[in-house]
């Protein structure tokens, strides 16, 4: 994830980024107003830290203009202004949400996570290719209205696929991803080609078109088209 912390005070800023990095953050670093709108112009972030007091242009005015320029990046505000004049404010300026300094690290994190749950595309219920459907909840796979039989290992590597449609993915992805063994100390290339045979025999069967493709020495990829 992709982060823009506007802050002025070096050392602040400087010991924040290395802690959201230390996270696993992406952190781009604003000592100004100005030079936070440019970098919203030239990249696009998934969240914006934004101290209130900073030189030239408040906070709060940059925040009016990153809105007004189409910047839709959930915005924490960062202030040593607690009152509830300021916090209003704030969040009439467009903020998401309000952090008063000095504040725990913890908390930092904490609200940065309930943000990004708060701004996060709803999960699909259903995954689609041609006639291929999979209905997520009810964990139920469908081909031409005709339901496939699929076992817990099965549906898995289907959802998979399927989320990844028309990209190929590879062994090492699916032993990975859908076996869930990140360190392979016995390949699994045997186990996933056996899953992948009984998956195609379900999934394409006696249909006329389709959709499971093997890409030789590369993976597997669900697709339309034969290529």
């Amino acid at each position: 994830m992709n982060i823009l912390l506007v802050e002025d005070e070096r050392k602040l800023a400087e010991a924040v980024a290395e802690g959201l990095q230390g996270e696993g953050y992406e952190v781009t670093l604003s000592p100004s107003g100005e030079d936070a709108l440019s970098s919203t112009r030239r990249s696009r972030f998934d969240l914006i830290l934004l101290d209130v007091m900073l030189p030239a242009r408040s906070g709060l005015e940059v925040l009016g203009e990153m809105r007004r320029t189409g910047v839709d990046a959930p915005v924490l505000i960062l202030t040593s202004r607690d009152s509830i004049e300021d916090r209003v404010l704030g969040l009439d300026a467009g903020a998401d949400d309000y952090l008063v300094k000095p504040f725990a690290f913890a908390e930092l994190l904490a609200r940065i996570r309930a943000l990004m749950r708060r701004n996060a595309p709803a999960a699909p219920s259903s995954l689609r290719l041609a006639d291929l459907t999979l209905e997520l909840e009810g964990r139920i796979a469908t081909r031409g209205g005709r339901k496939l039989e699929l076992t817990a290992r099965e549906f898995d590597l289907l959802e998979y696929l399927l989320l990844n449609c028309g990209s190929v993915v590879s062994r090492e992805m699916l032993a990975r991803e859908v076996w869930k063994q990140v360190m392979r100390y016995t390949p699994l290339d045997n186990v996933i080609d056996v899953q992948i045979t009984r998956l195609r025999r379900k999934v394409d069967g006696d249909f006329q078109k389709k959709l499971l493709h093997t890409v030789r020495g590369v993976g597997f990829v669900l697709r339309e088209d034969e290529r």
